[in-house]
């Protein structure tokens, strides 16, 4: 990796628990390639892509040690650069969705290894309203889900406190009517859950989206009408393929460059793992938006 400075952006409270060595395995991988390498922590909501947005085009790459929320917040500062720099994600969340799609190790050591060698991708980054997302934008259970997850379970248990709140969730979820406006074709109806996908992993599961997904200047949208365990199952245990044919009646798959979604009423929407944004909601690509750095496994 032939560059100069690069910046180190963590989040004292992400994921797991032991950060500051996690940090130091990290530092120690990373910092015999560059001629400076600054440390930065974040403390609260909005300090991460303050951060990004005021210093990113300062560095050459920016390292984001971290889980799916800190990358969400990160790359809402780096996407509005004019000149962003190189991001390399080192996974330190719960889930680490976007990493996984990007074949980036979770183990932070070997992660840190691999991008000293330099391969990149560039990748689509998805839009909802003025704000941006990596891996996905949902509304219906897989917010209603988000909303029930114990954090001090998530903080001990990890990715099985995600399965926990499905299993708690699933059964209870309501139907919702929804209309949507996909790359100007209308579509109407009910559903539980509505799943707007710009990576191809969903809290540690392989999605069955095409391996070119994230470069394809498309999202790929499920709309699940009906709910219950063996539907989920029916979608994670497709094998990402070069094209997603669910045989399920309850399952609608499409993929769109732009979006318009709204609800009879404003429902919660889920961005990263984060619950902050409502329907209506306007989504659309930005197409090859940032440089990544990726994993072995790409």
């Amino acid at each position: 990796m032939d560059f100069n400075r690069a910046l180190l952006i963590h989040h004292s409270h992400a994921g797991k628990s032991n950060r500051a060595n996690t940090v130091g395995v990290a530092v120690g991988e990373l910092a015999p390639a560059f001629q400076e390498l600054v440390i930065a922590r974040t403390n609260g909501p909005g300090d991460g892509e303050r951060l990004c947005r005021e210093r990113g085009e300062q560095f050459d790459v920016v390292f984001i040690l971290g889980g799916d929320g800190t990358v969400h917040e990160c790359v809402n500062g780096l996407a509005v650069l004019e000149n962003p720099p190189l991001v390399g994600v080192l996974p330190g969340g719960t889930c680490n969705d976007f990493a996984r799609s990007l074949g980036i190790s979770p183990d932070v050591k070997t992660a840190a290894k691999e991008f000293i060698e330099g391969k990149t991708k560039l990748v689509d980054i998805g839009r909802a309203n003025d704000r941006v997302f990596t891996n996905f934008y949902g509304i219906g259970l897989i917010s209603d889900t988000s909303q029930n997850i114990n954090p001090n379970l998530k903080g001990a248990l990890g990715k099985l406190s995600y399965f926990i709140s499905t299993l708690q969730t699933v059964n209870a979820a309501k139907g919702f009517h929804y209309v949507l406006e996909a790359d100007g074709e209308k579509l109407e109806g009910e559903a539980v859950m509505i799943y707007v996908s710009n990576g191809r992993s969903l809290a540690t599961n392989a999605l069955p989206f095409a391996k070119d997904s994230m470069e394809d200047g498309k999202l790929d949208v499920l709309i699940i009408r009906e709910t219950g365990l063996p539907l989920l199952r029916d979608i994670l245990s497709h094998k990402p393929q070069e094209e997603f044919n669910p045989q399920n009646e309850s399952i609608i798959y499409l993929k769109a460059s732009s979006l318009k979604l709204h609800t009879d009423e404003p429902m919660l929407a889920d961005t990263d793992g984060e619950l902050y944004l409502q329907t209506p909601a306007e989504l659309s690509v930005l197409s090859g938006h940032l440089h990544f750095l990726t994993g072995a496994g790409e």
